[in-house]
């Protein structure tokens, strides 16, 4: 009998500063079973802590994503539809390629001036006053405007878009995700419908409803839904994160704020180190043993829940030399914060174009930046790393 870790024992010390655990149970192996904090008490999934075995299981294909395919459903199938976190091979590679053919590199890269705008406006309304919660300032007001203006969602929707998607991620309460969820699919079936009665309007979205692979193959409407969902949440609330955890890395470790100042040309660096140090994805969303498995000669068995730390393998010391040290001058090539494998990050290369643009429009314009007290609450639960505010001055 394995025994169960119930991190939930580890009390609000887990959720701020969830790294101490990772590495206890690294130490004691790279595979353990859980109980979630707040999970109910017959909840428990497997934990992949390791990296080598995080980025194995990754790409395992008898760890699946649909859960169909155990037996089970789960709200954002049935609310929301089929999107890529959500399926596996075949259909996922069917529905990667409808999505990547309107979501081009060229496409993210026509992006940068427009990025810039937008962050040069913010700043411009930021800086006169001194000081400001960086979150609500920046962080997340640049990337859910660049992704509902690449979408098309009107201006006026995206304050109840906001609230809707952040209850999804990290749920408040019992009832709450549930909710949102509820909301958000109607939400973006109303959103899709006036977009397909409206025409071509030379967004995303409009683009994806029309989009057409060569053999005639179309997203259906439930598919169209799915793959908004994905688009707008994981679009915007990842690179929310990723901003304020490098500014707050930055803040708390001056002697790499001053490396970055005196060489500008770190700023790549500061980036990747922040998705290794503090990614914005804590765990990859829930995979599950299609078949009986071994992880590092722990048996799987079949139907059994797997969350692969990201977090956890991206400061797995054998991988990275002093792993838990803040450096951006490391190379961290190969971490897992965008994962591995055919799931790998869709939106990877909008993350970090936001990312550069922000932290070095910000730093280069506010050359005094200084922390003005501390930080808000580090977010509930397991999948997102990231704080509700970044209290700033300059």
């Amino acid at each position: 009998m394995t025994d169960v870790i119930d991190l939930g024992a580890f009390g609000d010390g887990f959720r701020r500063d969830p790294h101490p655990v990772y590495a206890r149970l690294r130490e004691r192996g790279p595979v353990h079973r859980v109980r979630p904090p707040g999970a109910d008490g017959a909840y428990e999934t497997w934990l992949v802590v390791g990296y080598e075995e995080a980025r194995a299981a990754l790409a395992d294909p008898r760890l699946v994503k649909d859960g169909e395919r155990i037996g089970a459903a789960f709200l954002d199938e049935q609310l929301i539809g089929k999107h890529l976190l959500v399926t596996d091979p075949p259909q996922h590679t069917r529905l990667r390629a409808l999505v990547t053919r309107a979501f081009t590199a060229r496409r993210v890269e026509e992006l940068r001036p427009r990025v810039r705008r937008i962050t040069d406006d913010l700043l411009d309304a930021m800086l006169p006053r001194g000081r400001a919660d960086l979150v609500e300032s920046l962080a997340y007001p640049l990337p859910i405007t660049v992704i509902c203006e690449l979408l098309g969602v009107p201006e006026i929707d995206r304050a109840a878009f906001r609230e809707m998607s952040t209850e999804v991620v990290a749920p408040t309460g019992a009832d709450s995700g549930y909710e949102a969820f509820v909301r958000l699919g109607a939400y973006l079936t109303e959103l899709i419908e006036d977009k397909r009665c409206s025409g071509p309007g030379g967004d995303l979205l409009g683009d994806l409803i029309r989009t057409t692979a060569e053999d005639g193959d179309r997203l259906s409407a439930e598919e169209l839904r799915g793959m908004a969902f994905l688009l707008l949440v994981a679009g915007h609330e990842t690179t929310v994160h990723l901003i304020t955890n490098a500014v707050h890395a930055l803040l708390t470790h001056p002697d790499q704020l001053a490396a970055l100042r005196a060489d500008p040309d770190l700023l790549d660096g500061v980036v990747e180190e922040t998705l290794r140090w503090e990614g914005p994805v804590e765990n990859a969303t829930y995979r599950f043993a299609v078949e009986p498995l071994e992880i590092a000669g722990v048996t799987i068995g079949k139907g059994d829940p797997v969350l692969i730390g990201l977090a956890s393998a991206d400061r797995d010391a054998r991988r990275y030399g002093d792993a838990d040290r803040y450096d951006v001058r490391r190379d961290p090539r190969g971490h897992l914060a965008f994962g591995h494998g055919v799931h790998y990050c869709l939106g990877a290369p909008l993350a970090r174009l936001e990312a550069r643009v922000a932290l070095g429009s910000l730093l280069e314009r506010a050359p005094a930046l200084a922390p003005d007290g501390p930080p808000g609450e580090w977010l509930p639960g397991m999948l997102m790393r990231g704080l509700r505010s970044l209290p700033v001055r300059w």
